[in-house]
């Protein structure tokens, strides 16, 4: 009896007959089934990525001077903040803005308490005129994952805003709801539209009729008194709670007589003025989605949006559901039947389905690597595989518990990413058991010290191939930037299956072994002798090219060949690199960016047109029209800050498409399909465009930016203008825009100071009453406690008086003496343009150019490197280039400069990151395997197999017309791991039979042989688990690297590593370093 050794062949004997093994599977099985219970469902993995927007008002400052007195300072402070990574700003006349992102993993709340702590210690170095910093902090989770349009064919703005803020209460009693927003609608409002004629006509100016609303609308405790009854309370005043008290109010007293505000004004108790718009619109495909009512597509209705989002660490598909069930259940209550109500977003939804997806997907891997097993070594041992697949799976998905994170896609594709490489311990250690049951001299000892032999054998090089697996996969943890944190369930989650399958494989599969695999040695022992013809083949050809050198020379020059040409396919441009491909969403966003000059109507009247031309796509089911606001925003609208979009020169289009199961195109060729079109109806309306489709990874500001930096900001804008040009000229960039505003009108009325100081008018008395006239003044509330919302006293003058500044100069001011003095007396009216707005990034001056990219080449590597060259013959008088930049920031403004950024820069890191740690998984693998062989060749041998992969991934790329990309990269070091432990088991079985006696031109080739079923096993089940994600859009990449690399590092490798093993060894020979039991190899002949 041979001896069981080893920490494989020990743990094996404790477990192989012990009672508390099929406890731990079932424990195992259950305690997976709570980790998926319990854990979160989510389509995206979270990334933290602290980020918060500051704003202070500086009224009536220039662009310039906000700079300098408001953003330059609070930028120098936010910037002395530990783990702030980027700190944004914006400064624009009358308004700082400033957005701090701080490192990727930085603890949320810290982060914000340390930048609250630094403003609040600093807040005497804020200009007298500015306001106290608003700090706005930006979480993931504030993105809605429900979106709720309510729209009718009868009812208007007004009445559907009343509906939706009914709902909206009634959706903020569910729990785990946190934020909601009713986007579109017009709000109850109380305007009192002041007419001048009968101001002037009863002594009293805008200002103070104003004031007198306010102070009318009083009410209070006065204090308290003692009696004899005890204490008495006194309340003083009253509130203005109808339209009538407001018509009632006294605003002044002209010839005896009191002024009611009826007298020189209309009171209007309705809708608020519109200042948004918020239209709904059927698609050719509505039916698909179960809307009925309505016109033919193309027609739009007034309609208001409820969006939620979620408590942090919660479900999103439970927290939907349960808000849809609250709804359905207000219906007939709160709104009628003529309103309809659509989901416009599901984030639910869309994370049930593909987590559903995913998990079918996985268990039709689970079964296809069961099937392989049953099809190659037998019904039986396919049962051992099937039994240590859910239990490595099940504990796999306890880790993801315990680490917190949630069930999205990233997390399951890492499970199935793993179920190709977990199988391999199991399929080693079944594998040897039937080869030792098979063999002549096993025949009638106890089948329990068979499977222990067995196990103990291969447990030590399979210990070291796992952790060589392990050591590939793990580094890529630690990829920086928002990538790293949004990949790193692959290589968290492979890493551990790894490890709990050895852990399997020792515990579990010798037990279950011994218990379903049959002992029949006569027929084995035949097998044994007896070799197949693929064997026969294989040591045909191995012969000659171990025994001759110009053979085996011609074979290693021909694979080198090889690799080179599959090399060449990058550089040459065949295979094109990309960060993540295009995803297949049922969405996309129209973002329309109007001229300054443009008004609200005529923005909505280049959406609604843009949004009619949507309506003929077959496969839009639903649209919304934001015009003046901006619609619900997902995580790429979160980065880019499409939630502050404001104002009557912007709107947004939300396009629902059909599931993607029903389409034949994916939902970029239909983004591309519309593109032209919009942009056609966009140069009529001299508006901008960008088509923003859902990223498939982490979002940026764009596709392509160029920060443009330099000493003269007047400069960098000239510049960044012929750069917009070169964007525009490019082939394949699209949706090109600046930040830079349109010049647009301004009439500056200067104030004669000294007339106005003589009639005892003050400048702010001025500067009030336009303000008042202009964009109207919230005096108070109505104060009705019934109403849903806020409803507001809005003074302000009527639309056709304040549309022209002539009549603006009719105002009337009273003067110190009580005369009213026309303001035409007092201002000089001027037309200019108002201040255009300075950007800075990380302290420095900066103008951004974007674009997107869109064509043949869709990846902005090779846009930019075709703009490099033109931006290169761009002269500057000062006499040199300008510096283009792709990894950093340039270290001072004081030359011309230009940072290529987003989706090229989070390339550039994660394929730096990526490489780098491909350096380290060489590294780690080759200190394990010199620790293993004790030897510094072997490990270069061993080694030597990982590129060949690449002879076969990189024209797997070219001929699916796939990009090369970020998992493309993870397939190809993950496969390097398992490369390297289908060598360690040749090599390792080389040495066994070289130890045994066997001359080494023998022992290589026979080991190609012997162990060729492990390691194509190995190979089978990589490419039989890789084969459920191949047509999935992100992760095509990382399965086309595992599938094809995986079969080409088979071929190869199995006749490769034997001949690179025997060169090595034969110069140890012929250098005298032979050991006992080693024979020299012939010569060559």
């Amino acid at each position: 009896m041979k001896k069981v050794t080893g920490p494989a062949g020990r743990i094996a004997r404790l477990f192989i007959d012990s009672k508390l093994t099929p406890l731990v599977i079932i424990a195992s099985i259950l305690l997976g089934v709570a980790a998926v219970v319990a854990l979160p469902r989510e389509e995206e993995p979270q990334i933290v990525v602290p980020m918060i927007d500051i704003f202070v008002a500086m009224p009536g400052a220039t662009a310039k001077e906000v700079e300098q007195r408001v953003t330059s300072p609070m930028e120098k402070l936010l910037w002395e903040i530990p783990g702030v990574e980027y700190v944004y700003s914006t400064s624009s006349p009358g308004l700082s803005m400033a957005v701090v992102r701080f490192y990727v993993g930085r603890d949320e709340e810290e982060s914000i308490v340390t930048l609250q702590s630094k403003l609040s210690a600093n807040m005497d170095r804020i200009p007298w005129a500015a306001s106290p910093p608003l700090i706005k902090p930006r979480y993931i989770d504030d993105v809605p994952i429900l979106a709720l349009t309510f729209w009718s064919e009868e009812e208007d703005h007004y009445m559907l805003r009343r509906v939706a803020a009914e709902i909206e209460n009634v959706v903020k009693r569910e729990p785990d709801v946190s934020l909601t927003r009713l986007i579109g609608g017009s709000r109850r409002q109380v305007q009192v539209f002041l007419d001048p004629a009968r101001l002037a006509a009863h002594g009293i100016d805008p200002e103070r009729t104003a004031r007198m609303i306010q102070a009318a609308n009083q009410e209070s405790d006065a204090g308290a008194y003692p009696s004899p009854e005890g204490q008495v309370l006194v309340h003083v005043g009253g509130f203005l709670k109808s339209e009538e008290e407001v018509r009632r109010v006294v605003v002044g007293v002209h010839q005896g007589r009191p002024v009611y505000l009826e007298d020189v004004a209309r009171i209007v108790d309705g809708p608020e003025e519109p200042d948004q718009y918020v239209f709904f619109g059927k698609g050719p495909a509505a039916a698909h989605k179960g809307i009925r009512a309505g016109g033919a597509p193309g027609r739009a209705y007034p309609a208001v949006t409820l969006t939620l989002a979620k408590r942090k660490g919660t479900n999103a598909v439970a927290v939907a559901n349960r808000v849809l069930r609250r709804v359905e259940n207000a219906r007939g209550v709160f709104w009628p039947d003529n309103i309809h109500m659509t989901v416009t977003r599901h984030y639910g939804e869309t994370a049930k389905e593909k987590s559903d997806e995913l998990l079918l997907h996985m268990a039709i891997a689970v079964l296809s690597v069961t099937f392989l097993i049953w099809l190659t070594l037998g019904r039986r041992e396919s049962g051992v595989v099937a039994l240590a697949i859910p239990v490595t799976l099940a504990l796999t998905m306890a880790v993801f518990y315990l680490y917190g994170y949630t069930l999205n896609r990233i997390t399951l594709f890492a499970l199935i990413f793993s179920i190709g490489i977990l199988v391999d311990d199991a399929i080693v250690v079944v594998e040897n058991v039937v080869r030792h049951y098979q063999l002549p001299e096993n025949r009638g000892r106890s089948r329990f010290e068979v499977a222990l032999e067995a196990v103990s054998e291969v447990g030590n090089p399979t210990i070291l191939a796992t952790l060589t697996v392990i050591a590939a996969i793990l580094p890529m943890a630690f990829v920086g930037g928002l990538m790293g944190p949004y990949m790193r369930p692959i290589p968290v989650g492979s890493s551990a299956a790894m490890v709990f399958s050895l852990l399997v494989a020792f515990i579990v599969t010798p037990w279950a072994s011994v218990r379903l695999l049959k002992k029949d040695s006569e027929k084995s022992g035949e097998s044994e002798a007896k070799e197949g013809w693929a064997t026969r083949i294989y040591r045909r050809v191995m012969t000659p090219l171990i025994e001759k050198a110009f053979p085996r020379w011609t074979f290693l020059f021909t694979v080198v060949i090889l690799l080179m040409a599959a090399v060449g396919m990058v550089v040459s441009g065949l295979v094109k690199v990309k960060m993540l491909p295009f995803d297949n969403k049922s969405e996309f966003q129209v973002i329309v960016d109007m001229p300054e000059w443009a008004t609200l109507e005529q923005t909505a009247g280049a959406a609604m047109e843009m949004a009619e031309a949507l309506a003929t796509v077959n496969e839009v089911t639903d649209y919304q029209v934001y015009v003046g606001t901006a619609g619900p925003f997902n995580f790429n609208g979160l980065v880019r800050h499409y939630y502050l979009r404001r104002g009557p020169n912007v709107a947004d289009i939300q396009v629902n498409l059909v599931e993607k199961g029903a389409r034949r195109l994916q939902s970029h060729d239909i983004a591309k399909r519309v593109r032209p079109i919009l942009d056609a109806i966009a140069l009529r309306h001299q508006a901008r465009i960008k088509v923003a489709e859902v990223p498939p990874g982490p979002p940026v500001l764009s596709t392509l930016v160029a920060e443009v930096y330099g000493p003269d900001y007047d400069r960098q804008r000239e510049l960044a203008a012929k750069i917009m040009k070169i964007f525009e000229q490019t082939p394949g960039v699209v949706d090109v825009d600046w930040f830079m505003e349109d010049d647009q009108p301004r009439y500056d009325l200067e104030i004669d100071r000294e007339t106005a100081a003589l009639h005892g008018i003050s400048v702010s008395d001025v500067a009030g009453n336009l303000e008042l006239a202009l964009s109207g003044r919230q005096v108070g509330l109505l104060h009705q406690p019934a109403e849903r919302e806020d409803v507001p006293i809005l003074v302000r003058l009527p639309m056709g008086e304040r549309a022209d500044v002539k009549r603006l100069e009719a105002i009337k001011l009273k003067a110190a003496d009580g005369r009213l003095i026309p303001l035409s007396s007092l201002v000089r009216a001027r037309m200019t343009v108002p201040d255009r707005s300075i950007y800075h990034k990380n302290l420095m001056p900066v103008v951004y150019v974007i674009g997107d990219v869109a064509g043949e080449k869709e990846s902005p590597v090779y846009a930019i490197l075709e703009m490099r060259k033109k931006i290169d013959a761009i002269s500057l008088p000062e006499g040199y280039r300008i510096t283009q930049h792709t990894a950093g920031l340039p270290k001072t403004d004081r030359r011309f400069a230009i940072k290529w950024d987003r989706e090229w820069h989070i390339t550039y890191e994660v394929f730096r990151d990526l490489g780098l740690a491909f350096g380290v998984v060489l590294v780690l693998i080759f200190v394990l395997v010199v620790g293993w062989f004790q030897s510094f060749s072997t490990p270069v041998v061993i080694m030597a197999a990982i590129p060949f992969s690449l002879i076969g991934i990189l024209p797997a790329h070219w001929g699916l017309g796939a990009f090369f990309t970020a998992t493309s990269m993870i397939g190809f070091i993950a496969g390097a791991g398992i490369v390297v432990r289908n060598s360690i088991i040749l090599v390792d079985f080389i040495e066994l039979r070289l130890r045994e006696g066997m001359p080494l031109d023998l022992a290589v080739i026979d080991a190609g042989a012997v162990r060729f079923r492990p390691m194509m096993l190995t190979a089978a089940a990589v490419v039989v688990g890789a084969s459920v994600i191949l047509f999935d859009p992100i992760f095509q990449g990382l399965a086309l690297s595992l599938m094809a690399g995986e079969v080409a590092s088979l071929l190869f490798s199995r006749m490769t590593v034997p001949i690179l093993y025997y060169l090595d060894k034969r110069w140890e020979f012929s250098h005298g370093h032979e050991t006992a039991g080693k024979k020299n190899p012939p010569s060559d002949r």
